[in-house]
């Protein structure tokens, strides 16, 4: 299953804008301006981080830039040019930022953990690697560069490594539930599906709106053969997301393997009809084939394997 990346940002004291890449919204340590050799540049980046509360994104680039020409070794203006940029989908020129703002501040911890992040969606997972290691050592409190170091270990398939780091995540911070997820998926590599149920509900718990952990555990529910489970967990995550296709498309499966073939072509003729909706035409077409084995399931012929 794929890791999907997301891009949440937050305010924090001291007049920087933090980012918490890839999935994990985890309010950061604030980083105060004491680079500043004066009001001048300081004060641009205020004025940048004013037009980002204003949705004026390529203003706030320009002040951050503005902010670097008078003081190039103020870290907090490369970092929030960082950030910025990667909001408006300049990944690279967003990783050179925060490999300045660390060059500026070398004991930068969040700046080595957004570069590490920008660089694994990158897929540069070898510098991404080490750059996360170097905020995890500067600031091992750091939940958001132990999720992302997670994130690594596991595109490396060291299964071991990245099962500490999320649950050092998990630990450092309470409420988020993305690293308990992607627990649960490290444990599913790992053939392990009782951990893996355990923490995509405790996932479920710190956020039951969470669409993927749902359907994650009814996945491993499925495969462990508890059906009932499993379209427990289906529906909850098509009750979640209605357009959810994947959902209707597993809750199929199980009705089939429980012998209720008029309910699994109910529910797939429906994820089928998302699935094109959607645009997605392979899934259509997988789905229109298990449609066609319940037909002939129907007519009494036997079920292509």
């Amino acid at each position: 299953m794929s890791i999907r990346s997301f891009l949440k940002i937050v305010l924090v004291s001291g007049g920087l804008f933090a980012f918490s890449p890839v999935v994990f919204p985890v309010q950061a340590a604030p980083f105060q301006l004491a680079q500043a050799s004066g009001q001048s540049a300081e004060a641009k980046v205020n004025q940048g981080l004013t037009f980002i509360q204003q949705g004026k994104l390529n203003d706030a680039i320009a002040a951050f830039r503005q902010a670097i020409r008078i003081n190039p070794n103020l870290a907090a203006a490369h970092y929030n040019l960082g950030l910025a940029l990667r909001q408006s989908g300049q990944l690279q020129p967003s990783a050179d930022a925060f490999y300045q703002a660390a060059k500026a501040d070398p004991n930068f911890a969040l700046a080595y953990a957004n570069l590490g992040a920008a660089l694994l969606e990158g897929n540069n997972v070898k510098q991404a690697r080490e750059y996360l290691a170097r905020s995890v050592e500067l600031d091992p409190r750091s939940g958001v560069a132990q999720y992302n170091l997670g994130l690594v270990l596991m595109q490396e398939k060291n299964y071991a490594g990245a099962v500490q780091a999320f649950q050092k995540a998990a630990n450092l911070s309470l409420s988020a539930p993305e690293p308990l997820f992607q627990l649960g998926q490290t444990y599913q590599q790992q053939g392990k599906p009782q951990e893996a149920i355990a923490a995509f509900q405790q996932a479920i718990q710190r956020n039951p709106n969470y669409v993927e952990a749902h359907y994650s555990l009814g996945l491993v529910s499925y495969y462990q053969g508890n059906l009932d489970r499993a379209l427990s967990a289906f529906r909850k995550a098509t009750e979640i997301n209605p357009k959810f296709a994947n959902g209707y498309y597993a809750a199929g499966l199980a009705f089939v393997r429980q012998g209720k073939t008029a309910d699994a072509e109910r529910v797939l003729r429906f994820a089928k009809d998302l699935f094109t909706s959607q645009g997605n035409t392979a899934w259509a077409k997988k789905t229109d084939q298990q449609l066609q084995q319940i037909e002939r399931i129907g007519q009494g012929q036997p079920r292509n394997r």
